[in-house]
């Protein structure tokens, strides 16, 4: 019966001792993480929040509900287009002024500026950059890179207000402007009207706006501060658009 009886198979001596322990260690971690999530608060409207940025990010802008699939359309969400769009203005402005005040313009270095906030870019000529002490007529040093300014904003579609402002000096009697109210008014008109010969800006774009000198940026008490007052700004924003 032994020759016939047949010989056992061998068997495996098991996995590895080591095995044992890391699953153990699993096991732990996973216990861990099971109460550390138990334990964990989740702010709900801000992930409703997170959820809702996410659903206007992507995904085609369009609600109606077609059958085709939707063509000349972007994926990305107009806000993040519109900001494309700032950067890369602000950039151009920045390049074209920086430019100008490295050769033509570097006496005004201190006086030409660019900001930009959330809503609005503006361009802030100060101090005598522009005109001549009481005079409307735009210097010729500062005629190029205007007309680079408007060559700019021709590519946008936002509002263009053009601002002046005027320390709190009056104005020299027996001059053609009455009041600093009336002198920034003008020179406003002077700029809008330039920037408008020189580009192809639709008119209902632009916005004038005379301020006087009621309403400073810094201190009519110190030469540098009524410098900074004597300004025109070019302020790039939304505004109401024109009635047809």
């Amino acid at each position: 019966m032994a020759k016939h009886q047949e010989e056992c198979p061998k068997v495996d001596p098991g996995a590895p001792k080591w095995v044992v322990t890391f699953g153990d260690l699993m096991s732990l971690l996973l216990c861990f993480f099971v109460l550390l999530l138990s334990f964990s608060e989740m702010d709900r409207q801000k992930y409703k929040q997170v959820a809702g940025s996410m659903e206007k990010a992507f995904g085609v802008q369009r609600k109606i509900r077609v059958m085709e699939i939707p063509k000349g359309m972007k994926i990305i969400a107009q806000d993040f287009d519109q900001q494309i769009i700032e950067t890369r203005i602000r950039e151009d402005l920045g390049k074209e002024i920086d430019d100008l005040l490295s050769t033509d313009l570097e006496e005004y270095k201190d006086q030409i500026s660019i900001e930009a906030s959330e809503n609005e870019i503006s361009i802030r000529l100060m101090g005598e950059s522009t005109f001549d002490s009481g005079q409307v007529v735009i210097r010729e040093k500062l005629k190029p890179l205007l007309k680079n300014i408007a060559k700019v904003l021709e590519t946008t579609n936002e509002g263009i207000i053009v601002a002046g402002h005027t320390d709190n000096v009056r104005v020299r009697q027996g001059g053609p402007y009455s009041s600093n109210l009336r002198l920034s008014i003008a020179r406003a008109a002077a700029v809008a009207e330039f920037m408008l010969t020189h580009s192809k800006i639709e008119p209902k774009r632009i916005s004038t706006m005379g301020f006087g000198q009621y309403r400073p940026i810094a201190s009519n008490d110190t030469v540098r501060g009524r410098e900074q007052n004597r300004r025109v700004e070019i302020i790039l924003g939304n505004m109401p658009s024109a009635t047809q």
